[in-house]
């Protein structure tokens, strides 16, 4: 069957009389751009609950922690006017029943679920690291941290652990303002960088003086109150210790009963339906599709978005769902407020030599931010119209989901395949 858009749903095809409920659990990135598309029919009621009343642009938590934006946007600007927002948690969902209960004790029926909870920062095993390092994955991890570093003396040593995009922006944004900071990777610095993308990288962090320690013997393997102890023996003296490895989701699927991955995220098909119920759509950080689980990124959770709210409408108008078929196109990092980085890949998430660096690179890292605030307001105002979700991301992930029926060779052709 055709893959269908959002714009061919519409209120008028829909024979039936009755009003379908849809309830999308969610307020970030995927959530939004979900409840937003669902909107198109008038005969969806759309109800979307969130624990903030605000909208966290998440890829600007780094800028709240070193003072240059508060990383908050007003519902009113992203969401649209149909769109009933609930500022609640939700702590169980009834799938049997088709109803989600929330910590205020509200019971919300629904007809179809969309589940975005997104992701945070994963609880930490590494001795003292959840007692003495500060995470900054969520808006009130990065408000707690604020107030500390604005405490500390200038000259006070601040260690970063972890070198994914997370790291290195929060480690170039404290350089930048003066602080005296090291990067401890664990590993490689911007695992997902181009080897030449990551030297520009490396040379960037240099100009501002953090001190990167990276290879197999900078894991952490001990925190404390002034101290981050490595695997090869070193102590590094730090007043303030920023945790950024690694991302958790949180544990409503599993506390509802719904088949989850070894992360945590809620396992669906490839048109992002649940495994174990077809009135359950997961979009975002917190969905796991055949599987296969894309990059955390906002740059999967929008199209996620789109791609969720198009099945619940192709089911509600009687047709097929089409496929999830996600594009990317690389990775930008902010380094500082002066310069950047644009990683180009190909459409299949591996990054390509090709990089734009320095002021040119801070320029598109910030047209980047605001292109996703503008994607989210855009789809509020004209339901249907966002339509990145619709660009092929090639033939490279229906051959990973052949070769994992293959042998291991052949599997290994497959991924390795242009």
């Amino acid at each position: 069957m055709a893959e269908h858009t959002g714009a061919e749903h519409t209120g008028a095809e829909h024979t039936g009389a009755e009003n379908t409920d849809v309830v999308v659990i969610g307020g970030g990135y995927a959530g939004v751009m979900a409840a937003n598309r669902l909107t198109l029919r008038d005969d969806v009621t759309v109800t979307l609950v969130n624990p903030r009343p605000t909208f966290v642009h998440r890829i600007r938590l780094h800028q709240l922690v070193g003072g240059s934006d508060d990383a908050v946007v007003d519902y009113r600007d992203v969401l649209g006017e149909r769109v009933r927002l609930v500022v609640d948690t939700a702590t169980r969902i009834d799938a049997a029943g088709r109803h989600v209960t929330l910590a205020s004790g509200e019971v919300v029926g629904y007809d179809y679920l969309v589940y975005a909870v997104g992701s945070g920062s994963a609880d930490p095993d590494v001795p003292g690291a959840a007692e003495f390092a500060y995470p900054i994955a969520t808006l009130e991890e990065a408000r707690r941290l604020r107030p500390v570093l604005d405490a500390a003396p200038a000259t006070a040593a601040v260690t970063v652990v972890g070198a994914g995009p997370t790291g290195i922006e929060i480690a170039a944004e404290l350089a930048e303002a003066g602080r005296a900071v090291t990067l401890v990777c664990g590993g490689v610095l911007g695992p997902y960088l181009h080897r030449r993308g990551r030297r520009s990288v490396a040379g960037r962090l240099a100009e501002l003086g953090v001190t990167v320690l990276d290879g197999p013997g900078s894991s952490v393997t001990a925190v404390t109150r002034d101290a981050v102890r490595l695997a090869d023996g070193r102590e590094l003296p730090s007043e303030v210790t920023v945790w950024t490895a690694g991302f958790g989701v949180p544990d409503l699927a599993a506390r509802s009963g719904l088949s989850i991955d070894a992360l945590g995220r809620l396992r669906t098909d490839e048109t992002l339906t649940s495994v174990d119920d077809e009135r359950v759509v997961a979009a975002g950080d917190s969905a796991a599709p055949s599987d296969l689980p894309l990059r955390m990124s906002c740059q999967a959770a929008i199209p996620l978005g789109a791609r969720a709210a198009d099945t619940v409408l192709s089911r509600i108008a009687g047709e097929r769902p089409a496929p999830l078929n996600q594009a990317f196109a690389g990775q930008c990092i902010s380094l500082g407020r002066r310069a950047g980085i644009f990683q180009f890949a190909h459409r299949y998430d591996e990054a390509l030599w090709f990089h734009i660096d320095g002021r040119p690179g801070a320029r598109l890292k910030e047209f980047v931010c605001g292109g996703i605030v503008k994607h989210l307001a855009g789809e509020a105002r004209k339901p249907g119209s966002y339509r990145l979700h619709r660009v092929s991301g090639g033939a490279r992930r229906q051959q990973l989901l052949a070769g994992r029926d293959e042998t291991p060779a052949t599997a290994e052709r497959a991924v390795q395949a242009p």
